[in-house]
């Protein structure tokens, strides 16, 4: 059965650097699916920069909705702007981050209903990990 999600039901996730909202994943009922929406503030000046973090098991298709970034991963530097669509394959170490005046708004989508497993990110625990 088709099922419409709201933001406003989305699972917030408190991950490290960045505002995550899990919009359908396994525990929203998808079998083979993860979208989030994530929120890269501005960097303030003297900030630390966020750690790279990977996926083991499956591929991450960002999609920027607005603003713009650099990703950065093992294959080398992304720039990203809206409208701009990167596809990070499996076991990639890779961390994206804001590089212009406003909030970076990329939309993630993982192959599989729950990331927690095969997905590695330094500062968050075993089986709360992320992305982007």
């Amino acid at each position: 059965m088709a099922r419409v999600f709201t933001l406003s039901e989305a699972k917030q996730l408190g991950l490290p650097g960045r505002k995550s909202l899990e919009i359908v994943s396994g525990e929203k009922g998808a079998r083979g699916i993860t979208l989030r929406l994530v929120e890269i503030a501005t960097p303030l000046p003297g900030e630390p920069l966020r750690s790279p973090h990977q996926h083991s098991n499956f591929e991450e298709c960002i999609y920027v909705l607005s603003g713009q970034g650099t990703t950065v991963a093992d294959s080398g530097e992304y720039l990203l702007k809206a409208g701009d669509t990167l596809l990070i394959p499996p076991g990639e170490k890779h961390v994206t981050r804001n590089t212009g005046s406003e909030p970076l708004l990329p939309l993630c989508f993982f192959p599989v209903g729950d990331i927690a497993e095969g997905a590695a990110e330094p500062g968050v625990a075993s089986g709360n990990s992320s992305k982007s």
